[in-house]
């Protein structure tokens, strides 16, 4: 499971994740330079760093290496999720918080999200709420009716 990335770490990802395509320490450092003082090797061994760490593949151009991310921000801010759900001692509490502290445009995206993840069931084998009726609980809504 992934740790949480360094402030460092998080802006170097940004920009991969961001540009989505193969960006050298030069390119990075240069956009860095725009919001803070940094050295070449400060943003060269943060790089390598990622690299070790599965964040980045790298690939030789020339001189200089090519990193390209390996996962999504999506997918990374999934991971954490998840990690922080999962080590709870009490799961559903902190689904129930955590949905509590979601606005509205991120409880209309939980909708979205489990109408794509969630399939419907026949109406016998239905025990658990539908996808709406999680966000709508989340929300404080009555759910609507059966159709």
């Amino acid at each position: 499971m992934p740790r949480q990335l360094g402030e460092l770490e998080d802006a170097v990802m940004t920009r991969v994740w961001q540009w989505n395509r193969p960006v050298t320490v030069r390119e990075v450092l240069e956009d860095l330079s725009q919001e803070r003082s940094i050295a070449y090797t400060t943003v060269m061994t943060v790089m390598d760093n990622l690299h070790q760490k599965g964040w980045v593949r790298r690939e030789v151009d020339g001189r200089a290496y090519r990193y390209t991310a390996v996962s999504t921000r999506a997918a990374y801010s999934a991971a954490l999720m998840n990690e922080a759900w999962s080590t709870s001692d009490n799961p559903a509490a902190a689904l129930v918080a955590f949905f509590g502290m979601m606005s509205a445009e991120q409880r209309e995206a939980l909708r979205d999200a489990m109408r794509m993840v969630v399939p419907t069931l026949p109406e016998e084998e239905d025990t658990a709420p539908r996808p709406d009726e999680a966000a709508e609980a989340a929300d404080g809504a009555e759910p609507e009716p059966e159709r």
